[in-house]
Protein backbone atom coordinates (compact mmCIF):
# COMPACT_ATOMS: atom_id res chain seq x y z
CA UNK A 1 0.00 0.00 0.00
CA UNK A 2 0.98 3.53 -0.38
CA UNK A 3 1.96 5.54 2.56
CA UNK A 4 -0.31 8.41 1.65
CA UNK A 5 -1.09 11.40 4.33
CA UNK A 6 -4.37 11.09 6.35
CA UNK A 7 -7.06 11.88 4.86
CA UNK A 8 -8.61 15.43 5.38
CA UNK A 9 -11.41 17.65 3.77
CA UNK A 10 -10.36 20.81 1.71
CA UNK A 11 -12.47 23.91 1.78
CA UNK A 12 -11.92 26.69 -0.81
CA UNK A 13 -13.97 29.56 0.25
CA UNK A 14 -14.83 32.57 -2.45
CA UNK A 15 -14.24 35.00 0.26
CA UNK A 16 -15.12 37.88 -1.86
CA UNK A 17 -15.30 40.98 -0.03
CA UNK A 18 -17.46 43.34 -2.35
CA UNK A 19 -20.69 41.63 -1.52
CA UNK A 20 -21.23 40.90 2.40
CA UNK A 21 -21.85 37.01 1.24
CA UNK A 22 -18.49 36.94 0.61
CA UNK A 23 -17.36 37.60 3.98
CA UNK A 24 -19.75 35.25 5.03
CA UNK A 25 -18.01 32.40 3.22
CA UNK A 26 -14.71 33.41 5.15
CA UNK A 27 -15.93 33.41 8.22
CA UNK A 28 -17.60 30.37 7.84
CA UNK A 29 -14.54 28.60 6.89
CA UNK A 30 -12.79 30.13 9.65
CA UNK A 31 -14.78 28.32 12.03
CA UNK A 32 -14.90 25.24 10.70
CA UNK A 33 -11.56 25.25 10.60
CA UNK A 34 -9.99 26.53 13.49
CA UNK A 35 -13.57 25.29 15.85
CA UNK A 36 -15.80 22.66 14.62
CA UNK A 37 -13.63 20.41 12.80
CA UNK A 38 -9.84 21.86 12.48
CA UNK A 39 -7.94 17.73 12.66
CA UNK A 40 -10.27 16.81 9.36
CA UNK A 41 -10.16 19.94 7.36
CA UNK A 42 -7.63 22.27 5.62
CA UNK A 43 -7.77 25.47 4.11
CA UNK A 44 -7.15 26.45 0.26
CA UNK A 45 -6.01 29.46 -0.56
CA UNK A 46 -8.05 30.44 -3.90
CA UNK A 47 -5.70 33.37 -5.07
CA UNK A 48 -2.86 30.85 -4.82
CA UNK A 49 -5.17 28.45 -6.09
CA UNK A 50 -5.51 30.09 -9.28
CA UNK A 51 -1.62 31.54 -9.53
CA UNK A 52 -0.52 28.09 -9.71
CA UNK A 53 0.17 26.88 -6.04
CA UNK A 54 1.01 23.06 -6.71
CA UNK A 55 0.40 22.36 -2.70
CA UNK A 56 -3.08 23.46 -3.03
CA UNK A 57 -3.91 22.23 -6.93
CA UNK A 58 -2.42 18.47 -5.41
CA UNK A 59 -4.07 17.98 -2.53
CA UNK A 60 -7.34 18.97 -4.65
CA UNK A 61 -6.84 16.22 -7.23
CA UNK A 62 -5.83 13.59 -4.68
CA UNK A 63 -8.77 14.64 -1.77
CA UNK A 64 -12.32 15.59 -1.80
CA UNK A 65 -13.06 19.50 -1.67
CA UNK A 66 -15.82 21.82 -0.56
CA UNK A 67 -16.34 24.90 -2.10
CA UNK A 68 -18.13 27.81 -0.71
CA UNK A 69 -19.54 30.57 -2.45
CA UNK A 70 -21.66 33.81 -1.46
CA UNK A 71 -23.65 33.95 -5.20
CA UNK A 72 -23.97 32.54 -8.39
CA UNK A 73 -20.99 33.43 -10.21
CA UNK A 74 -19.63 29.79 -8.05
CA UNK A 75 -15.96 31.61 -8.43
CA UNK A 76 -14.49 28.99 -6.22
CA UNK A 77 -16.65 25.98 -7.45
CA UNK A 78 -15.63 26.96 -10.84
CA UNK A 79 -11.95 27.34 -10.21
CA UNK A 80 -11.49 23.96 -8.38
CA UNK A 81 -13.27 21.93 -10.92
CA UNK A 82 -10.96 23.36 -13.87
CA UNK A 83 -7.19 22.96 -12.03
CA UNK A 84 -8.33 20.11 -10.37
CA UNK A 85 -11.27 18.38 -9.86
CA UNK A 86 -15.25 18.91 -9.39
CA UNK A 87 -15.76 20.01 -5.83
CA UNK A 88 -17.75 16.99 -3.68
CA UNK A 89 -19.68 19.28 -2.51
CA UNK A 90 -20.61 22.90 -4.03
CA UNK A 91 -22.34 25.17 -1.15
CA UNK A 92 -23.82 28.73 -2.01
CA UNK A 93 -24.80 31.28 0.40
CA UNK A 94 -27.63 32.90 -1.21
CA UNK A 95 -29.18 29.62 -1.09
CA UNK A 96 -28.84 29.28 2.14
CA UNK A 97 -29.98 32.91 3.28
CA UNK A 98 -33.02 31.91 0.93
CA UNK A 99 -33.65 28.61 2.57
CA UNK A 100 -33.62 29.88 5.90
CA UNK A 101 -35.81 32.71 5.61
CA UNK A 102 -32.94 35.36 6.89
CA UNK A 103 -33.13 39.01 6.58
CA UNK A 104 -30.73 40.98 4.39
CA UNK A 105 -26.95 40.31 4.75
CA UNK A 106 -25.17 43.55 5.04
CA UNK A 107 -21.60 44.51 5.83
CA UNK A 108 -18.22 43.96 4.55
CA UNK A 109 -15.81 43.71 7.20
CA UNK A 110 -18.03 44.09 10.06
CA UNK A 111 -21.56 41.73 9.14
CA UNK A 112 -24.94 42.70 10.90
CA UNK A 113 -27.15 39.94 12.62
CA UNK A 114 -28.62 38.32 9.67
CA UNK A 115 -25.24 37.69 8.44
CA UNK A 116 -23.68 36.50 11.72
CA UNK A 117 -26.57 34.07 11.55
CA UNK A 118 -25.56 33.13 7.85
CA UNK A 119 -21.99 32.31 9.21
CA UNK A 120 -23.43 29.76 11.55
CA UNK A 121 -25.33 28.35 8.92
CA UNK A 122 -23.09 28.06 6.69
CA UNK A 123 -20.53 26.80 8.68
CA UNK A 124 -23.17 23.68 10.25
CA UNK A 125 -23.69 22.82 6.44
CA UNK A 126 -19.77 22.93 5.64
CA UNK A 127 -19.41 20.41 8.92
CA UNK A 128 -21.87 18.20 7.98
CA UNK A 129 -20.57 17.84 4.80
CA UNK A 130 -17.19 17.21 6.11
CA UNK A 131 -18.72 14.45 8.44
CA UNK A 132 -20.09 12.64 5.39
CA UNK A 133 -17.25 13.01 3.34
CA UNK A 134 -14.87 11.60 5.43
CA UNK A 135 -16.99 8.68 6.37
CA UNK A 136 -17.16 7.19 2.59
CA UNK A 137 -15.16 5.93 0.39
CA UNK A 138 -13.07 8.29 -1.95
CA UNK A 139 -11.85 7.83 -4.93
CA UNK A 140 -8.27 9.39 -5.83
CA UNK A 141 -8.01 8.55 -9.41
CA UNK A 142 -11.56 9.90 -10.30
CA UNK A 143 -11.81 12.08 -8.02
CA UNK A 144 -15.31 11.58 -6.69
CA UNK A 145 -17.32 9.68 -4.00
CA UNK A 146 -17.03 5.93 -4.66
CA UNK A 147 -20.45 3.79 -4.98
CA UNK A 148 -18.65 0.97 -2.37
CA UNK A 149 -19.96 1.84 0.82
CA UNK A 150 -18.08 3.38 4.34
CA UNK A 151 -14.73 3.59 4.87
CA UNK A 152 -13.90 1.17 8.08
CA UNK A 153 -14.20 2.73 11.05
CA UNK A 154 -10.60 0.99 12.15
CA UNK A 155 -8.71 3.07 8.95
CA UNK A 156 -10.37 6.73 10.54
CA UNK A 157 -9.34 5.58 14.29
CA UNK A 158 -5.69 4.89 12.27
CA UNK A 159 -5.89 7.79 11.17
CA UNK A 160 -5.53 10.35 13.90
CA UNK A 161 -3.66 13.47 14.21
CA UNK A 162 -3.23 16.32 16.59
CA UNK A 163 -6.15 18.66 16.15
CA UNK A 164 -4.67 21.67 14.43
CA UNK A 165 -5.80 23.88 11.41
CA UNK A 166 -3.24 23.43 8.64
CA UNK A 167 -3.58 24.62 4.50
CA UNK A 168 -3.44 22.42 1.57
CA UNK A 169 -0.06 24.02 0.48
CA UNK A 170 1.68 21.73 3.60
CA UNK A 171 -1.06 18.63 2.93
CA UNK A 172 2.15 16.36 2.14
CA UNK A 173 0.94 15.54 -1.41
CA UNK A 174 4.04 14.63 -2.73
CA UNK A 175 5.40 16.72 -6.03
CA UNK A 176 8.57 15.25 -8.51
CA UNK A 177 10.23 17.45 -10.83
CA UNK A 178 11.14 15.59 -14.59
CA UNK A 179 12.47 17.19 -17.42
CA UNK A 180 10.37 18.63 -20.35
CA UNK A 181 12.01 19.08 -23.11
CA UNK A 182 14.40 21.90 -22.22
CA UNK A 183 12.52 22.79 -18.59
CA UNK A 184 11.83 21.43 -15.41
CA UNK A 185 7.75 20.44 -14.69
CA UNK A 186 6.39 19.75 -11.51
CA UNK A 187 4.05 16.93 -11.30
CA UNK A 188 1.68 16.15 -8.63
CA UNK A 189 1.61 12.44 -6.86
CA UNK A 190 4.40 11.08 -9.39
CA UNK A 191 6.07 9.59 -6.67
CA UNK A 192 3.29 7.52 -5.28
CA UNK A 193 2.27 6.72 -9.30
CA UNK A 194 5.51 5.52 -9.64
CA UNK A 195 5.67 3.12 -6.31
CA UNK A 196 1.82 2.20 -7.31
CA UNK A 197 3.18 0.56 -10.46
CA UNK A 198 6.42 -0.88 -9.46
CA UNK A 199 4.67 -2.63 -7.23
CA UNK A 200 2.23 -3.84 -9.33
CA UNK A 201 5.18 -5.13 -11.19
CA UNK A 202 4.54 -3.11 -14.51
CA UNK A 203 7.90 -3.00 -15.69
CA UNK A 204 9.38 0.27 -17.99
CA UNK A 205 8.30 -1.01 -21.37
CA UNK A 206 5.85 0.32 -24.17
CA UNK A 207 2.08 -0.71 -22.85
CA UNK A 208 2.73 -0.02 -19.00
CA UNK A 209 4.59 3.56 -20.40
CA UNK A 210 0.95 3.58 -22.10
CA UNK A 211 -1.29 3.27 -18.92
CA UNK A 212 1.76 5.69 -17.46
CA UNK A 213 1.28 8.65 -19.17
CA UNK A 214 -3.12 8.10 -18.55
CA UNK A 215 -2.56 7.80 -15.00
CA UNK A 216 -0.74 10.71 -14.67
CA UNK A 217 -2.49 12.84 -16.87
CA UNK A 218 -5.50 12.36 -14.44
CA UNK A 219 -3.76 14.45 -11.79
CA UNK A 220 -1.64 17.06 -13.85
CA UNK A 221 -2.71 19.33 -16.74
CA UNK A 222 -0.49 18.39 -20.18
CA UNK A 223 -0.79 20.40 -23.00
CA UNK A 224 -1.59 17.63 -26.01
CA UNK A 225 1.14 19.11 -28.06
CA UNK A 226 3.92 18.62 -25.35
CA UNK A 227 2.62 14.82 -24.89
CA UNK A 228 5.53 13.40 -27.03
CA UNK A 229 8.55 15.64 -24.32
CA UNK A 230 6.21 14.48 -21.45
CA UNK A 231 6.24 11.13 -22.36
CA UNK A 232 10.22 11.20 -22.60
CA UNK A 233 10.56 12.95 -19.58
CA UNK A 234 8.27 10.45 -17.52
CA UNK A 235 9.80 7.61 -19.55
CA UNK A 236 13.49 8.53 -18.05
CA UNK A 237 12.08 9.14 -14.62
CA UNK A 238 10.26 5.71 -13.87
CA UNK A 239 12.87 3.40 -15.51
CA UNK A 240 15.38 5.41 -12.91
CA UNK A 241 12.86 4.77 -10.44
CA UNK A 242 12.35 1.07 -11.52
CA UNK A 243 16.32 0.28 -11.66
CA UNK A 244 17.48 2.05 -8.91
CA UNK A 245 14.59 0.14 -7.03
CA UNK A 246 15.47 -3.55 -8.46
CA UNK A 247 11.77 -4.29 -9.22
CA UNK A 248 13.47 -6.61 -11.77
Amino acid sequence: MVDLPKRKVGIVACSGEELPEGTVTRLAALRVLEQLRPGDTVTICLPLFLAGGEGDRAFARFYPTISVDGCEQLCAARATAKYSNKPAVSIMVQDLIEENGLDKTEGSRKLNQAGMQAVEITARKITASVDELLVKAWSRKDGVVTENGLVDDTVLQADREPVVATCACGSGIPVQTIVVGRREVALAGLPLIFQQFAEAGKAPNNTNFTELMETIKIYNPMPVDEEDEYREGITKAYQQYWFKGKYR
